[in-house]
């Protein structure tokens, strides 16, 4: 499991911006450790956002997404006190899910 995400969203009119941003390594490729141990790449697959439990976002990320993403994007119909999930998971399984209120 990841480090806790940093998530804001806040109200402007009629959408909600909400900015991410996530801890990750993201090792996009196979390299050598100074032991000879294989790495294998190791990055975030799959990220995932709801308000209310309603689908807001789908992102699936490659190997070149830098280290500790950081995403931002809009949606319409949210209101003040709704609750944002932001969930992703990485090509090793590993899982991360936090929440946040619109203010």
């Amino acid at each position: 499991m990841g480090e806790p995400m940093r998530i804001r969203a806040t109200r402007a009119g009629d959408l909600v911006e909400v900015k991410v941003l996530m801890k990750h390594r993201m090792i996009s490729r196979l390299s050598w450790d100074t032991l000879g141990k294989l790495n294998l790449p190791h990055f975030i697959q799959t990220v995932r956002g709801t308000c209310n439990d309603k689908p807001i976002l789908y992102v699936h990320f490659g190997g070149s997404v830098a280290r500790d993403p950081y995403l931002a994007f809009k949606f319409k119909g949210g209101k003040q006190g709704d609750r944002i999930v932001i969930s992703w998971i990485d090509t090793e399984g590993d899982t991360r899910t936090d929440e946040i209120l619109v203010v």
